[in-house]
């Protein structure tokens, strides 16, 4: 998961041997091709230093007898020392080093390619190869290979479907690297001359370059000693530097929980002797999956209670998961080519949701997870960065780590979950496996394996990851109290999008439910079904249009639809305010009486909007003040129920985007629920909730964090000096990161002169922390208004402030654009100007990282007219600079074409 992991199809082919820019054809899924030279087996020699490395590679061949291609390999920044094949120094003329790699002639099946390169770890600041990360006297090496990152270490055949063993000789300073490391087991280690050390590493397994990795420098470990279930005695590592190597504890845990589980979920088993995790503080991604060697964004690894909130604790949790499922989701079994990222990605992603569900609250995990499809995935599907799970073309694959491919990914693994129940997706999944152990495989190859195990054909559902776009799904109901049927119409649409005007219908599972007026859920009698009597069912919706007729109903009842959301589709249901009010305060389950609560507050919203009636505004504030009476219902699920939706997603519900007046929407109606609520009963529940004060980390003490947070926000609408009374108290005597950095939050954004004090002492306690830093950064990045621009400024200007550390990129101008619309879409566009000169610095360092904050411009053409003006002005400037990478001018570009 580079989450918070391609290439060409066809290195046979010139166009897709070089890296095309963006004024090339893109790389199409249909022009696939097997690769005509394959690597058996790889060895790597490393001659490590932090100005130059140099790379020995001894590569067997092998030709595809079906093609007679001649050898061309992938290289990227590499200076060629030498070169020979079957053991002979080649002539000049014998090769040719091109823009993005080399042509041998004269290689045979069998034959033996020697190169010698050097490369230069200190000057790359894309972080994509082999690269330095901290400062040069005391920072430590490492590599990114995900997704082309290998062909700038050494030439190679760099695509997934060339699966080679690998044996790796690293040698380096022993006082500067003491701690060598690379994938696979170890296979020796020594001494050299010039107090100079060795060490070798062998994986049996084969692997694409793109799980290539190793580690050199001084790093510190803590180990634990693991047995898995089929009897491999295993070596469990994580490594990070001395003053962060403490605050690894409960990853190692975290890890230990996540192969227990996939033993007891998956039947899947570690296969090395050991397993090694390195923390850094500079990498783009999240963390990377390399077999034997995870490598960690310290953000995703480190953790305690001074320093991480719950919701980090809980992300640690899952990405450590999440990399540890990809040895058997993605490294046993691989993609055939970078079109089938999501193979690895949303299945592994839905399988750490499941893990992140079992080990905290089921419903809770439901609500984050959908929350996030919701503000990330929804609008990419809805604008001019559309496209499909699984894309037809792309120009830069690093552009396609896409909340569609994780995210919505996922949600397809969990539709065919759905489909097939518990027992029959793990004969599928157990098939799959099975099946294409060792294999680069493709998404029809895991429909097939899923289908098969069941007698099931799942290809229909192969539309869902070629079509790009939400669907929108109708409901309508009927009653027939005469006949007692109840009718149930359901039809969908998905909106057109750039490159795919025309939709066909999808398959649409929707689990649903049937309540009566007296909030008890009722049996079901579906026409035409064998099962009667279920309180929960899950109907298809496989055409445009479908009716379908529950018989044996007594009085209309109130239908509760994609339960679990069991599709990623927008739902459009005919409901009363009364209706979705009854649904949230008695469904048994705690997703859907969320989502009723999020439906019933867009209504409300809409309505206040429209200067319409205030019904939904008042069923809304009456359910929810009646629930926080409830004492049986559990503190974090209450805390959730009373969000309403964020400004993002109701932002999607408009046809014209007026950042301003949606935050005032979202205020007001936030500010009649406090009112509802009253202040004596806000005031005495955080009372009550500050007495358990506790930085314990146990499912309670988060939700009960979690519920005082909420309550401190909406008290802080009727009384502001009260509540920043408690804030100032709270942050003084704040036992964890969470109750510390709420009321700092809530101090900086409702009392500026009270919060600098405080937020100068937070500077000052963790100077020296990083990613503490990160969210004094963040924290403030996130105050409303046009302030912001000069906050921001400001920030800039402090001396920990850097472009060069993506983390901290992401933390003040990546949280500024994306989690503060009205600071952002300033309505004289100084924002967007700003932002956009950030982006062209940020480019010449780290091309991926500012394509990626780049997308913070998805949705720009609703805008309202002046915003959008300057909106596109600022595009149109910037995708006319002359001197963007790829990343970014294929970004910018598509952001003008929608």
């Amino acid at each position: 998961m580079p989450h918070v992991s391609l290439i060409h199809p066809r290195p046979d082919c010139p166009r897709m041997n070089a890296r095309p820019d963006a004024a090339n054809l893109p790389i199409r899924l249909a022009d696939y091709r097997a690769p005509a030279w394959r690597v058996e087996r790889v060895e790597l020699d490393f001659e490590l230093d932090i100005d130059a490395a140099e790379v020995s590679a001894k590569l067997l061949l092998r030709r595809d007898p079906a093609q007679n291609e001649p050898l061309r390999l992938d290289g990227e920044n590499l200076e060629l020392l030498s070169i020979a094949l079957d053991g002979q120094t080649l002539a000049a003329d014998a090769y040719r080093v091109t823009a993005g790699g080399i042509e041998v002639d004269g290689v045979r099946d069998g034959s033996v390619l020697e190169t010698r390169v050097r490369v230069h770890p200190a000057a790359n600041t894309a972080l994509e190869g082999l690269y330095l990360s901290g400062l040069r006297e005391t920072g430590f090496l490492l590599t990114q290979c995900e997704a082309q990152g290998f062909r700038h270490i050494t030439y190679f055949a760099d695509r997934p479907d060339v699966q080679s063993i690998y044996t790796v000789t690293l040698r380096a300073n022993r006082t500067r690297f003491p701690v060598l490391l690379a994938g696979g087991n170890p296979d020796g280690a020594g001494e050299l001359p010039d107090g100079r050390h060795w060490a070798r590493f062998v994986d049996p397994h084969p692997k694409p370059a793109y799980l290539f990795a190793l580690v050199a420098g001084r790093l510190e470990k803590i180990e634990r000693d693991y047995h898995t279930a089929d009897g491999r005695d295993v070596q469990l590592k994580i490594w990070a530097e001395a003053d962060a190597i403490a605050r690894c504890h409960y990853a190692m845990d975290a890890l230990v929980r996540s192969m227990r589980w996939d033993e007891q979920t998956y039947g899947r088993n570690y296969d090395l002797g050991v397993f090694h995790v390195v923390a850094t503080h500079d990498f783009n991604m999240g963390a990377m999956e390399n077999k034997g060697l995870n490598i960690f964004n310290t953000k995703c690894l480190l953790a305690d209670a001074d320093s991480s909130t719950d919701d980090e604790y809980r992300r640690v949790e899952a990405v450590v998961a999440h990399e540890y499922f990809h040895n058997w989701s993605g490294n046993r079994v691989t993609c055939r080519d970078w079109f089938q990222l999501s193979l690895k990605e949303g299945f592994t992603v839905y399988r750490e949701q499941c893990f992140s569900a079992d080990m905290n609250s089921a419903p809770l995990k439901r609500i984050e997870d959908v929350s996030l499809l919701r503000r990330a995935q929804f609008p990419e599907d809805a604008g001019p960065l559309a496209h499909p799970v699984r894309p037809a073309e792309y120009r830069e694959i690093n552009n396609f780590y896409t909340a569609t491919v994780y995210e919505k990914g996922a949600e397809l693994v969990r539709m065919l979950a759905g489909a097939l129940g518990a027992e029959g997706f793990r004969r599928g999944s157990d098939l799959y496996f099975a099946r294409n152990d060792g294999r680069a495989a493709t998404l029809e190859d895991f429909l097939a394996a899923l289908g098969d195990a069941n007698g099931i054909d799942l290809s229909p559902y192969l539309a869902w990851y070629g079509q790009s776009g939400t669907p929108r799904l109708k409901a309508h109901g009927a009653y027939d109290a005469t006949l007692r049927e109840y009718t149930l119409t359901l039809s969908q649409h998905t909106p057109p999008s750039p490159q795919q005007p025309h939709k066909q219908p999808l398959p649409i599972p929707v689990k649903l439910a049937l309540f009566g007026a007296d909030g008890r859920i009722q049996p079901l009698h579906l026409d035409g079904s064998r099962r009667a009597g279920d309180t929960e069912i899950v109907v298809v919706l496989a055409d445009a249009e479908q009716r379908f007729v529950f018989r044996n109903v007594e009085h209309r009842p109130i239908p509760s639809l994609l339960r679990g959301f069991s599709a990623p589709a927008i739902l459009e249901c005919d409901y009363a305010p009364a209706e979705l009010a009854l649904l949230l305060t008695h469904d048994p389950d705690g997703f859907n009486r969320w989502e009723a609560g999020q439906q019933l507050a867009q209504r409300a919203c809409d309505a206040l909007r429209d200067g319409a009636k205030t019904d939904a505004a008042d069923a809304w504030c009456g359910a929810l003040a009646a629930l926080f009476d409830d004492p049986r219902l559990d503190p974090a699920l209450l805390a959730g129920l009373l969000n309403p939706p964020g400004e993002v997603e109701l932002a999607e519900r408009e046809s014209v985007v007026d950042p301003v007046r949606i935050h005032a929407l979202r205020q007001q109606l936030q500010q009649r629920l406090a009112a509802r609520i009253g202040t004596d009963k806000l005031d005495a529940r955080y009372r009550a909730l500050s007495t358990q004060a506790t930085a314990a980390i146990d499912a309670a003490s988060q939700a009960n964090r979690s519920l005082k947070q909420r309550v401190l926000q909406l008290l802080a609408l009727l009384a502001p000096t009260t509540a920043c009374d408690h804030a100032a108290a709270q942050y003084r005597g704040a036992p964890s990161m969470t109750d510390r950095l709420a009321a700092l939050a809530l101090l900086a954004r409702h009392d500026a002169t009270r919060s600098a004090e405080p937020l100068a002492h937070y500077r000052e306690r963790y100077a020296s922390d990083p990613l503490a830093l990160d969210k004094w950064f963040a924290l403030q990045a996130q105050l409303p208004g046009d302030g912001a621009l000069a906050r921001v400024q400001s920030l800039e200007a402090d001396p920990a402030f850097t472009l060069k550390n993506p983390n901290r990129a992401r933390a003040l101008l990546g949280t500024w654009a994306n989690g503060n619309p009205t600071g952002f879409h300033r309505a004289d566009g100084a924002g967007y100007r700003l932002y956009a000169q950030r982006l062209l610095t940020l480019d010449t360092l780290n091309p991926q990282i500012a394509a990626r904050l780049a997308t913070a411009f998805n949705g720009w053409q609703r805008l309202e007219p002046r915003r959008r003006e300057a909106a596109y002005a600022t595009l149109a400037s910037l995708a006319a600079h002359d001197k963007l990478s790829r990343n970014l001018a294929e970004i910018a570009g598509n952001m003008l074409k929608g």
